[in-house]
């Protein structure tokens, strides 16, 4: 095996299992006495684990001020809360909920007492550049399915005709803490589950087929892929309590964000990062709904045109961990169908997009890491099967 030079970043420690949620008061503490708790609407703060925290921070001697970042962060979201906290006296920023709020506990802390907009130091928006220099940071995912908590950019999006969905990126940004508790995710409903795992899967998939990977996330991607189908199956279908699926989701999601910050992603997030500019809908719909379709034109390509391809044989390996019935690529497009339609995926019309906005999401979209170069006419082959 032949192993080109890479570079691999990754969270500073990962703190991971069922009950390890009780240890952020004595983590947090070793920051410092005043953090900030992001939060998402009101779940997480009726819980009560929240009442265990609060009473950890307080016999720490923990000051703790809560904000809320209620959806997807937007520019106002962030903006308000990096400013009411410019003064400083901050020193440590703590995000506990799904990928949205993790995504806008990562933008606090490395916009609090930045000058300027979010807006500024966006990828293909903003014209600043980002020093890297953030307030520490606490990951805490209570779904799984971005894998935010093992990244490097925070999603920031502005939905309209003139909106956006881009990424706060730098090196810096990667949490220095990721504490996983697989037991916070038992109560998603099952949609959510089902969005969410569709996220990370797709994560999984094309970090696993990037032309970017390199054995190590190879070797990440096979350990989360491996056995997630059923775990995934489980959470969504017939036993939501189930820990033990719980605990397979939550790891396959934290090593897909390992993956996707070192290896990069493909078609489907080209598509998501347009269509979630555009319109009110979950970034992890967009992907179980794309997913399916943009693996099999992928496949479809590169055994037209490059038959020996490396990648058609990692699609058939994920097709085996996954524990579809059959080997090969057809066992692995058959059984992703089968998921959207179980998992009922929605269809991209419910959430505004129309025939007419096909060609331009189709002429946006990226794919620079995909091993195979789709043209605009099958993106938009694709885009319109779903619609």
């Amino acid at each position: 095996m032949n192993i080109h030079a890479f570079d691999f970043f990754s969270p500073q420690r990962l703190v991971y299992g069922p009950g390890r949620i009780s240890r952020l008061p004595e983590l947090a503490a070793s920051f410092g006495k005043n953090l900030i708790l992001v939060t998402g609407k009101s779940s997480f703060l009726n819980s009560g684990e929240w009442e265990s925290l609060e009473k950890g921070f307080a016999h720490k001697g923990i000051r703790v001020q809560l904000v809320s970042i209620p959806g997807e962060p937007s520019p106002e979201d962030i903006d308000p809360i990096a400013q009411r906290f410019d003064h400083g006296g901050i020193d440590l920023v703590v995000a506990v909920g799904g990928g949205s709020v993790v995504d806008g506990g990562k933008a606090v802390s490395a916009m609090a007492g930045r000058p300027g907009s979010v807006i500024d130091y966006l990828e293909s928006v903003g014209t600043r550049s980002h020093s890297g220099r953030k307030l520490p940071f606490i990951a805490v995912p209570t779904t799984s399915g971005t894998g935010s908590e093992a990244t490097k950019n925070a999603v920031i999006s502005r939905q309209g005709i003139k909106g956006f969905k881009k990424s706060l990126r730098h090196n810096n940004f990667i949490p220095d803490i990721a504490l996983v508790d697989p037991g916070l995710t038992l109560t998603c409903p099952a949609p959510v589950t089902a969005a969410c795992g569709m996220d990370a899967l797709t994560q999984l998939l094309e970090a696993y087929v990037s032309v970017q990977a390199s054995p190590m996330t190879d070797a990440l991607c096979i350990s989360g892929l491996e056995g997630f189908g059923k775990a995934l199956e489980i959470a969504v279908e017939t036993d939501p309590k189930n820990l033990a699926a719980r605990t397979r989701l939550s790891y396959g999601a934290y090593l897909s964000g390992l993956a996707l910050a070192n290896a990069g992603l493909g078609t489907v997030h080209g598509f998501a990062s347009v269509i979630g500019g555009m319109s009110m809908m979950s970034h992890g719909n967009v992907c179980g709904t794309l997913l399916a379709e943009t693996t099999k034109a992928t496949i479809d390509a590169l055994q037209a045109e490059f038959p020996a391809h490396p990648a058609l044989e990692k699609y058939a390996h994920a097709a085996r961990l996954l524990n579809f019935p059959n080997p090969g690529c057809n066992s692995l497009i058959d059984g992703l169908f089968e998921w959207t339609q179980r998992f009922g995926m929605p269809k991209l019309s419910w959430e505004g997009i129309s025939e007419d906005d096909i060609p331009s999401i189709a002429q946006a979209a990226g794919q620079k890491n995909n091993p195979a170069e789709l043209s605009p006419e099958c993106l938009g082959r694709i885009l319109t099967s779903r619609l």
